[in-house]
Order: structure tokens, then sequence, then C-alpha cells
């Protein structure tokens, strides 16, 4: 367990990095990486049960306390993402594959990694997994109306396909993880410092899996589909933070929303672009796996350095989970 633990600990805290040597990977190793592909749904599941294991009934509760935090925090995650994917890959003239790959990684719920960076950004850590565990049980429904809206004039959109998906490979893992916590609390609280073992590995394996399958097309369109996914990232980081501001929230409220907002779960558009598009849509995903996590970092170490100004009152209500 020692070695496990250690090995969780430097996987968690080295996550951007390894995701970006699995995007290298995948395109000098294209041949090879892109034989992962069929592992994407599987391991997302298994990431998404991980998840639920992090979570408690409490976590929950700020639904009920604050609801006005949490309700804008969701607005915004389920408008600002999914309308600047798409304005931007219409902008940049995407192919109707990119464009709906744009969309779909804006339209999924918040990362999970979402909450480490939040609580390293001196942020509301409660509102951060309040808000990643509500919209993911939001998804079923609203990333398959949003795609369908947003580009199902472009390619045709399966909607009881991707909401049968997102069921299967999000909401069952999820509410099976928050069961098996509930039921066998203690020997869930003893593998809880091993998951980033799973969700770290797991998302570099994605990330391989998808460059790796689109290596030629990326070597072409890279550097503008890139700055189109650091664009999406920036757009949903300030206007998440400027809609909590908006609102009245305070300092480390913002600084949640802003986050939650702008972290996505890359993984699960990758997989559902993967299986209902082509693997030309899942590109946009990895890319934004790779490039979240930097800003993240990024946003973490900025704003460490600087109070939010108000006290977190329910930062020991709930532990932020990483992956």
């Amino acid at each position: 367990m020692g070695v496990l633990r250690r090995a969780a600990d430097f996987v968690g805290s080295w996550f951007a990095l390894l995701v970006l040597l699995g995007g290298v990977v995948g395109m000098l190793l294209p041949g090879a990486t892109s034989t992962l592909s069929p592992a994407i749904t599987p391991l997302l599941g298994l990431i998404m049960f991980g998840m639920g294991l992090t979570l408690r009934a409490r976590d929950f509760s700020l639904v009920l306390r604050r609801p006005w935090a949490v309700l804008i925090g969701l607005v915004a995650q389920y408008l600002v993402m999914p309308l600047a994917g798409w304005a931007i890959g219409s902008a940049f003239g995407f192919s109707a594959a990119l464009l709906a790959g744009m969309v779909l990684v804006g339209s999924t719920p918040g990362g999970t990694a979402s909450n480490v960076v939040v609580y390293l950004s001196r942020g509301h850590v409660a509102l951060s997994v309040t808000m990643t565990s509500v919209s993911t049980l939001l998804a079923p429904l609203l990333t398959p109306l949003l795609v369908l809206w947003l580009a199902g004039s472009s390619l045709p959109v399966d909607f009881i396909g991707l909401f049968w998906s997102i069921v299967k490979v999000v909401l069952i893992p999820v509410v099976l993880g928050i069961g098996v916590r509930a039921a066998l609390p203690r020997l869930v609280e003893r593998v809880l410092p091993l998951l980033p073992l799973v969700s770290v590995l797991g998302i570099v394996a994605v990330v391989a899996a998808v460059v790796g399958a689109n290596a030629s097309t990326l070597a072409s369109v890279g550097a503008l589909l890139l700055l189109a996914v650091v664009l999406h990232n920036a757009f949903g980081l300030l206007l998440g933070y400027g809609a909590a501001r908006l609102a009245g929230l305070d300092e480390a409220s913002r600084r949640a929303i802003g986050v939650e907002v702008g972290m996505q779960n890359s993984g699960l558009a990758a997989s559902l672009a993967t299986a209902h598009f082509t693997p030309l849509a899942a590109l946009p995903a990895a890319l934004f796996s790779v490039w979240h996590n930097l800003s993240g970092a990024a946003v973490a170490s900025f704003w460490s350095r600087r109070p939010s100004g108000s006290e977190d009152p329910d930062t020991d209500a709930a532990e932020p989970a990483r992956g």
C-alpha cells in the first residue's frame, strides 16, 4: 500500500505533465496508441465510479443551503461553454466533425480535477464539489440536448444514443460509487488515496488513444485547433468568474465557478465523440484535456498567492477529488 500510495501521490502531483506526455506518445506512436480506442469507454466508466467513491450525501447539501450560488454556477456551466464552443468552431470554419467536438466538450459537466484547482486557488471547495456532482447528474439530459441544439444542423445527432451512453458511462458508475461508499465507508476511506492512479492513468490513456487515432489530422490542423481550445478554456474561466461576480457572489465562490465552468469532463467528451460521431470529433476533447490541466495549474498558482477575501466555511465539508 505504501508503494501504491506514493505512486498515486506522484501521478496526482504531475497530472498535467503526464497528460501532455500521453498526447506526445500518441503523436509519436499513432499505430500502437490508436489500438487503445476500444478501451476509452470502459476506462471512463471506471473513472466515474472512482468519482462516485469520493462523494457523500453531504456534498449535495449546499444545493439547499446556497441554492443561488449553485444555480448561477450550473447555468453558466451549461450555457457559457456550449455556446463558446459553437461560436469558436463556427468562427474558425471547422468541419462538421470538429464543430461537433467543440460543442460536445462545452456541453459536458465539470471535470473532477477542477475540485483540486479550486482548493489550491483558495476558492469555495464545497461549491466546486457540488457543481461537479450536480452537473454530472444532469449530464444525461442536458448534454444530448445541447449537442442536438448547437450541432444537429451540421451533423446527425442521436439524442437517445447519447442519453443512454451517458447514463451507462457516467450516471450508473457514479451512483454505484456513492452507494459503495455509503455501504463500506471504512474500506473506501482506505482506497481513496489510491484513486489518482486510476483516474490520471485512465485520462492519459484516453488522450494517447485519441491523439494516436488522429495523428495525421492533428499535424495539419493542430495549431488552429489548439488556439480554439485555448480560447474555449479561457472564455469559460473568465465568463464563469464574471457571471458569479455579476450575481454578487463572494470572491471564493467566483473562483470556484470560474474554474468549474472552464474545466470540463473532456474524457467524457472524447468517449462520446468516438462512440457517436467520428474519431476526428474526439480531437478537441483530447487537446482540451491536455490544455485545461496546464491552465488550471497556472490559475491555481496565480490565485494561491492572493487571498480570496472571504472564508470558505464549507472547505472541510467536501474533499477535493483528483482526476
